[in-house]
């Protein structure tokens, strides 16, 4: 066989791994991609259940006689801000205002709460009641949703950014995305009481 027979299959061998390599690189990417869409769309999954969830209860104070409107209303206009929102995963900012307006949501149903305590036949109804095991057990999915949608990140832009990857992924226009990060000072969970006796 002669020499130049030979650099030709190599040439063509080592076209051939790049192009598979090439392949196996992109469909990573693309997985990863969709894994960190799939688990976004969870973490905005539970939110809305808090959503619904702090809406059943307005509707319930709603009914209560006499109960303060002005803050039933803050806690309506704050729902409506954060559902109005939309996110793009990719936007540090988009996703920075969809918390700001999660952690209102959550901040002004707070006081909602604070104001109920004043109203005892409205602590005792059962939905009223029911809604603080269901609060707590929303709130604990929304950390894990947040938890597993940084853990994907994290995969997603090891992915991007790691060699021989990161030349595929400036190639096809993939970067790095944002983190879910808290805002600050709420890193602790609610003080929703109640003092049902």
């Amino acid at each position: 066989m002669s020499t130049s027979k030979m650099i030709l299959i190599g040439l063509a061998g080592l076209l051939l791994i790049i192009f598979f390599w090439g392949c196996n690189g992109y469909n990573g990417l693309i997985s990863a991609d969709q894994s960190v869409k799939k688990v976004w769309g969870n973490v905005e999954t539970n939110y809305q259940r808090r959503t619904d969830l702090y809406s059943s209860v307005i509707k319930t104070i709603e009914g209560s006689a006499n109960f303060e409107k002005s803050t039933l209303k803050e806690v309506m206009e704050a729902r409506s801000a954060a559902t109005q929102i939309k996110v793009d995963i990719n936007d540090p900012a988009s996703l920075q205002a969809y918390q700001k307006a999660q952690a209102n949501l959550q901040g002004s149903f707070s006081r909602l709460m604070a104001v109920a305590e004043n109203y005892p036949d409205l602590k005792t109804t059962a939905a009223f009641r029911d809604f603080q095991t269901q609060i707590e057990g929303t709130e604990n999915r929304i950390n894990v949703a947040r938890q597993d949608y940084n853990k994907a990140i994290e995969d997603y832009n090891l992915r991007v950014k790691r060699f021989p990857n990161v030349i595929l992924a400036r190639l096809f226009g993939y970067s790095d995305k944002p983190y879910f990060e808290a805002e600050k000072g709420t890193e602790k969970a609610p003080d929703i009481k109640f003092d049902i006796k």
